[in-house]
C-alpha cells in the first residue's frame, strides 16, 4: 500500500526515510525548530502513532536530520574545492584546496541557513527524560571539520611543524573563522551587507586564514 505527500510516494517499508525527507524539508524552511514529528508525520499523511513506531520522539528524529544537514555542508564544502583551479605549486594548490572548502562552508550557511541552523544545533533532553543533552560519543566527527582538518595536513606536510598540538588548534582556529563569520552575516550585524561588500569579507577572512597558516 502506498501514500503520497508532496508528490513523492513511499510504500509500506520506507516510512522512516520519509519522514527524515519530509523532517529535511521542515529544517530547510525553518531550522531545528521546524523539526516536528508530528508534522513530518502529516506531511507523509500518517498518523503521529505511525511515526511514534520508527523515531522515539522529536530529539531522536532531529539527531538524524542534523546528521544529514552535516553530510550536505560536508558535500558542499568538497563540490566547491573540487571546481578551484589547480596549481603546479603543491603549496599553493593545497592553499587554494583551503581556502575553497572554507569558502563552501559560508556559501552553505548563506544559502541553505535552515539546514546550516539544524547541523549545529544541540539537542535537548525532552521533559521528563533527564538533563544530559548530546551524548560526546552518540555520532563521527563532524566531516566538515575533518576535511578542514585533512587539508591543514596536507599543507603541513610542507612545512615544519611548531609541535604536535599545533595541528589540532589550527584547525579549530581556522572553524572559528569560517563559522564566526557565517554567523555574522546569518543573524549578526553583517546580515545587511550588500552582496558585493559580503563577497569582500568572505574573502578577506579567506586569505587571512590561509596566511595564519605559514606561521605554524
Amino acid at each position: 500500500m502506498a501514500a503520497t505527500s508532496g508528490g513523492k510516494t513511499y510504500h509500506h517499508g520506507d516510512l522512516r526515510n520519509a519522514l527524515i525527507g519530509a523532517a529535511v524539508d521542515l529544517a530547510t524552511e525553518g531550522g531545528p525548530e521546524r523539526v516536528v514529528l508530528r508534522e513530518a508525520a502529516r506531511r507523509v499523511g500518517v498518523s503521529p502513532t505511525a511515526a511514534y513506531r520508527h523515531f522515539a520522539g522529536r530529539g531522536e528524529l532531529l539527531r538524524t536530520v542534523r546528521s544529514h544537514a552535516r553530510r550536505r555542508l560536508a558535500a558542499a564544502m568538497e563540490r566547491t574545492a573540487a571546481r578551484e583551479p589547480g596549481a603546479d605549486d603543491p603549496v599553493l594548490a593545497a592553499e587554494r584546496r583551503l581556502a575553497a572548502l572554507c569558502r563552501g562552508y559560508i556559501t552553505f550557511a548563506l544559502e541553505q541557513p535552515g539546514l546550516y541552523r539544524t547541523a549545529f544545533h544541540t539537542v535537548r533532553p525532552a521533559p521528563g527524560h533527564g538533563s544530559a543533552a548530546d551524548p560526546p560519543t552518540e555520532e563521527p566527527e563532524c566531516r566538515a571539520f575533518a576535511l578542514l582538518g585533512e587539508a591543514l595536513e596536507v599543507l603541513g606536510r610542507f612545512r615544519t611543524p611548531s609541535g604536535t598540538a599545533s595541528r589540532p588548534a589550527a584547525c579549530a582556529a581556522v572553524w572559528s573563522a569560517v563559522h564566526g563569520l557565517s554567523l555574522l552575516l546569518l543573524d549578526g550585524p553583517l546580515r545587511r551587507l550588500p552582496a558585493r561588500r559580503r563577497d569582500a569579507v568572505v574573502e578577506t577572512t579567506l586569505a587571512m586564514v590561509v596566511s595564519g597558516t605559514r606561521a605554524l
